[in-house]
């Protein structure tokens, strides 16, 4: 097995592992609340993780061209655990999660129109289930 499917694996782990804390650390309080005490100890983790693991040298190869795409993606990674967050706090973390799942779908279909990346079978098939599972996760009678 590749070294990137096996990190692919744990960040799903600790992702399913994520919605069920965040459920129990939202009990009392809002979910805005809730998301800014999380992102205060994200922040910390990160700047430490940063500090330890990113080589130096690397700095000076940092653009104005990756300050740009980094700081789009951070408002829609913010955007998503506000809307994400509130989800949470009113749904149930199986579906909810479920359903932030869905993004995979949005992924597919932007590499494939905005990166060129390859659309497969085995993807088309994948992001077809993921659909129809998000969308029996979230009918409601």
């Amino acid at each position: 097995m590749k070294l990137w499917v096996i990190f692919a694996i744990l960040s799903a782990v600790f992702a399913g592992l994520t919605g069920v804390l965040a459920k129990q650390g939202l009990d009392g309080i809002s979910s805005e609340l809730g998301m800014v005490v999380r992102t205060a100890f994200i922040f910390a983790f990160v700047l430490l993780f940063g500090w330890f693991m990113v080589p130096k040298e690397q700095l000076g190869q940092f653009t104005w061209h990756n300050a740009l795409w980094l700081g789009v993606s951070a408002v829609t990674t913010f955007l998503s655990w506000v809307f994400y967050y509130k989800a949470l706090k009113e749904g149930d973390v199986g579906t909810v999660a479920l359903i932030d799942k869905g993004g995979f779908v949005v992924a597919v279909v932007l590499g494939w129109l905005a990166l060129k990346e390859e659309f497969s079978w085995r993807v088309l098939a994948g992001a077809g289930l993921i659909l129809v599972g998000v969308i029996v996760a979230a009918w409601r009678k």
